[in-house]
């Protein structure tokens, strides 16, 4: 009985620094995919805003500012029929965390913060915003969920 749980124990002990590895080999991934992505984003939306639309999928949300927009098409005539025409976004941090999905195949979630300069405005105005990505091919991946928020105060 001893030897079991000695074997048992250190199983699980080997299974856990296999894990911990694992983690600690793709430690950075998501960081270097999220850093690509907002410098993708964001150079889309103050040049081409219209292009966005490649970024989203049937299934995508997106919540701005409490208003919630369902689908790539609608999502992309909001993002087209903002109030402006040129703006230009400052990025002041960008977060991120993998995310697990139903499947196996993970996620990523970003964070981003900064500001926003429209043209003709003396003073930018401060926003968060949330990604989802998920990834859909070896390298590639789309926004499932975002949320847009300016910050005032």
């Amino acid at each position: 009985m001893f030897i079991f749980l000695f074997s048992f124990a250190k199983n699980i002990f080997n299974f856990i620094l296999e894990i911990s590895t694992m983690a600690e080999t793709n430690k950075g991934m998501e960081e270097e995919v999220a850093s690509a992505f907002v410098n993708h984003y964001y150079h889309l939306f103050d040049n081409d805003r219209s292009s966005l639309s490649t970024l989203y999928n049937a299934t995508s949300l997106l919540t701005f500012e409490g208003q919630k927009i369902y689908g790539v098409e609608d999502i992309s005539n909001k993002l087209k029929q903002l109030p402006f025409d040129q703006c230009r976004h400052s990025i002041s941090t960008v977060d991120s965390q993998p995310s697990s999905i139903a499947g196996g195949c993970g996620g990523i979630i970003v964070f981003v913060s900064g500001s926003l300069q429209l043209h003709g405005e003396d003073h930018p105005l401060r926003f968060s915003q949330t990604f989802h990505l998920i990834p859909v091919l070896q390298g590639s991946f789309f926004v499932q969920n975002e949320m847009f928020r300016l910050n005032y105060g």
